[in-house]
């Protein structure tokens, strides 16, 4: 009740005023330790709202981290400038631009988005860019709209700690366990309306071969228990590479319906599945569930690739070593 009275009170000043108190609050917090944020090599910003600011407290705290440490890269990581513009222009690009602009998700439920399209946050952007050594995408959803730019450095995938993951291999034996985490705040961007329809067919059509888990707002032990208990993950649709859920699904070798496009295949040159690439098509998705349900060897396949695909190219010692490399590469001013 107290957080949302302040949240209620936040906002009422900030329509009253146009005073936003939590975006100054954090520039507070800022200064009071701004001495530990200098004198730096590298700082990495992990996107162009870094610190979920307005323009004029974002760019106060950017003025400090510029000014007072040698070298500043961006992460090109979530919604930015140039991702947002980009799927808005390219409409056929799968994206979560795909479900608002088809009026599932109302504008007060995407402000998070729409806000990169105001002049605001279009100023930031390019202060941003004409201060950073370079850009880094973590994933190929961000790595298109910025290919051919002049501060583009590359792709360098999301880290993985496979470590806390011990490797282990799927029993198929009895079900089929599917698995579909419901996050309602996040429910059209997810693709989670073509999940559920194609899992209401699965369940009429595999009734005796299929154990279907649907977790919405339970407590994260028994969520984990479900999810543990499963061989197939329902994680996305509307992109092109996974995300963190995705990737740790893959981790534990799951079969995870997920983003997996064929940009992603060439990008790393997968001649075979690692993840079920998902569509906003439920007879696609009825297809696909069908084909392991009555294949389960596929399962443990998949699963085997998915966890090796994430160990050669997620390692997140190996990440870590690729960041070095590309800040430290010389000729980067």
């Amino acid at each position: 009740m107290g957080f949302r009275f302040a949240e209620k009170i936040k906002l009422a000043v900030l329509v009253l005023t146009g005073f936003d108190i939590s975006s100054y609050l954090t520039y507070c917090q800022f200064w009071k330790n701004r001495k530990q944020f200098k004198n730096f090599d590298i700082v990495q910003l992990i996107n162009e709202n870094s610190f979920f600011c307005n323009y004029r407290y974002e760019k106060k705290i950017l003025d400090y981290l510029f000014g007072y440490n040698k070298k500043v890269f961006l992460l090109s990581s979530g919604d930015d400038y140039v991702y947002v513009n980009y799927n808005f222009e390219h409409r056929e690009n799968p994206s979560i631009v795909q479900p608002y602009l088809a009026r599932k998700i109302e504008d007060k439920n995407f402000s998070n988005v729409l806000k990169y399209r105001t002049k605001p946050f279009e100023n930031l952007h390019y202060y941003i860019y004409d201060k950073i050594r370079g850009v880094i995408a973590t994933d190929v959803d961000y790595h298109i709209p910025l290919q051919n730019h002049p501060k583009y450095l590359g792709l360098i995938p999301s880290p993985m700690n496979i470590d806390r993951f011990p490797k282990s291999e799927l029993e198929v034996n009895g079900k089929i366990v599917i698995f579909h985490g419901i996050n309602r705040e996040s429910y059209f961007k997810k693709g989670n309306d073509y999940f559920e329809e194609a899992l209401e067919i699965i369940q009429k059509k595999y009734g005796e071969k299929a154990e279907i888990i649907i977790a919405e707002n339970i407590p994260y032990k028994q969520f984990i228990n479900l999810y543990e208990r499963a061989h197939i993950l329902l994680d996305q649709l509307y992109g092109h590479d996974q995300g963190s859920n995705g990737l740790e699904g893959m981790t534990k070798g799951k079969v995870v319906f997920t983003n997996a496009s064929i940009q992603f295949e060439k990008h790393y040159n997968l001649t075979e599945k690692v993840a079920i690439n998902g569509l906003p098509d439920v007879d696609y998705l009825v297809n696909e569930l069908s084909f392991l349900i009555e294949n389960p060897s596929e399962i443990k396949i998949i699963g085997k690739r998915a966890r090796d695909f994430v160990e050669k190219e997620h390692e997140y010692v190996r990440i870590a070593e690729k960041y070095l490399e590309v800040w430290n590469k010389k000729g980067i001013v």
